[in-house]
């Protein structure tokens, strides 16, 4: 299951990244998401989601919170 189809509210545990782009896998590890990291979903619209990571909030992309995998 994808980011994108989590429920909003909820804490989920990152199983992995799925991305061929090693900018955005640098990208993400540098926000704190890898696997065995917790991710909150806070709200998501069409385009965008807000997540927390380690106590800080991120708004991400639909292609980025489609890459992770929970």
């Amino acid at each position: 299951m994808t980011l994108l189809d989590a429920e909003v509210g909820k804490t989920y545990e990152i199983k992995r990244i799925d991305t061929e782009d090693e900018e955005m896998n640098s990208f993400l590890f540098h926000l704190g998401a890898y696997a065995g990291e917790p991710i909150t979903l806070m709200s998501k619209k069409r385009k965008s989601c807000i997540v927390v990571i380690k106590n800080a909030r991120y708004g991400i992309d639909s292609l980025i919170a489609e890459s992770i995998i929970i």
